[in-house]
């Protein structure tokens, strides 16, 4: 009764979008399809992700405003000790969830954009750049990052849902691609090693105008620069425009309720520490690379933008954008204003974000525009998984064993 139309394990019917058909080209003769959920009597299924963040752009649409994003993905490439015959293979270990797979690092790390790094990395990199190459999707660089066996891929802005698209894709093919190759990508934030950096996914988005394709967060006339210039360098409008100034400060308004949306996982509220160049505050700054919300660009600049960078890179993209828009949306609105930029993202004194993926879920039923614009049974639905996933993990007498069972082995 909980989760009506699916009572006695009854059918759905799935139906793909072929607009999203791709060939893939690690495994011949072989396509890949969106597809999206029905119920037999043609009624929505209202549970479906890709429906929301549908329902939230639908939602620009009738302002007359679409949304674009630029993806900044932080991950983990590992060797595989044993493609064949791991732990993981082993069928006398098979369990739910299984043993995850026994690993090397393709570079030690500690060491950004070091080229010997990179040569150490390069053959694990190259499949990365030519799966996501051969599927179209807009790479636009691929590095090194700080941790071991840490890197990054950086993708050029699209509209939303393509974006959303592309991150499914990504994180699918570049995990079959590297397996084939003996080699195991993880989205995981934390992988169950000592001394890791966490793995973010900084999310930059622009609201644009729909007939002109005008960046509505950018200052760029003569009239809207000569504004700016008026506001202290720490107001968020000496900075973005009026209503760029107001959806920041909608999305600081529902941080803490968006959090389950952003960061999904037990796994990724660890990532929540000071100086580890991840948020840990309700904050946002001028290019710091500290607070919640990155402010990019200024006036006169055609591409400046809001980075968000709360999210893990195992967050589900349709529910991490349309957070976005429905908490921006209330900020233009309400004509919210932010408070005056940081430059001490780390502050005590400073709103904290919820520390835990169970206080994150309470927080998220709390907020009432949240709640209203992805549905009731929706967030009923998504509590309830959550809950189990924070009960397990509270529950399991190794938490290490758990998330590398139930993580580091599946995302």
């Amino acid at each position: 009764n909980e989760l009506p139309g699916f009572e006695g394990a009854s059918n759905v019917m799935l139906l793909p979008d072929p607009a999203t058909f791709k060939i893939l080209p690690w495994a011949e003769k072989t396509g890949w399809l969106l597809c999206q959920p029905w119920f037999p009597n043609g009624q929505a299924v209202p549970y479906d992700s890709r429906r929301i963040l549908q329902s939230a752009l639908e939602k620009l649409a009738a302002k007359g405003w679409g949304m674009k994003c630029g993806l900044e993905v932080e991950f983990h490439i590992y060797k595989l000790k044993d493609a064949e015959h791991g732990v993981d293979a082993d069928p006398a270990q098979a369990s739910w969830p299984g043993p995850a797979p026994q690993v090397s690092m393709i570079h030690p790390g500690y060491n950004l954009l070091n080229e010997l790094w990179f040569d150490r990395a390069e053959p694990a990199l190259r499949i990365v750049k030519q799966t996501a190459q051969d599927l179209g999707l807009p790479l636009l660089s691929l590095e090194i990052e700080l941790g071991p066996s840490q890197v990054e891929a950086v993708f050029k802005v699209t509209d939303a849902m393509t974006a959303a698209d592309n991150m499914v894709l990504f994180r699918s093919a570049v995990k079959q691609a590297l397996r084939r190759a003996g080699y195991h990508a993880t989205f995981m934030c934390r992988p169950p090693f000592d001394n890791i950096m966490s793995s973010g996914w900084h999310l930059h988005q622009s609201l644009y105008d729909l007939p002109t394709g005008q960046n509505l967060f950018a200052r760029t006339s003569t009239s809207d620069i000569q504004e700016a210039q008026a506001y202290p360098a720490h107001d968020a409008r000496h900075t973005l425009s009026n209503m760029g100034a107001h959806y920041l400060a909608g999305l600081m308004a529902h941080a803490q309720g968006m959090t389950s949306l952003c960061t999904t996982t037990v796994n990724g509220f660890g990532r929540f520490k000071p100086n580890a160049l991840a948020p840990q505050s309700i904050l946002w700054g001028r290019d710091n690379r500290g607070a919640m919300l990155r402010v990019v660009g200024g006036a006169g600049d055609a591409a400046t933008r809001i980075e968000n960078r709360l999210g893990e890179p195992a967050a589900n993209p349709y529910l991490y954008m349309a957070s976005q828009i429905l908490a921006g949306l209330d900020g233009i609105d309400k004509a919210l204003s932010a408070p005056p930029a940081t430059d001490a993202p780390y502050d005590a004194q400073a709103s904290r974000l919820p520390l835990t993926l169970g206080e994150a879920i309470g927080h998220l039923g709390e907020d009432q525009v949240l709640s209203a614009g992805l549905g009731p049974d929706f967030v009923r639905y998504y509590q309830r998984i959550k809950q189990s996933e924070q009960s397990r993990f509270n529950d399991a007498e190794d938490k290490v064993e758990f998330q590398r069972r139930e993580y580091f082995g599946r995302i």
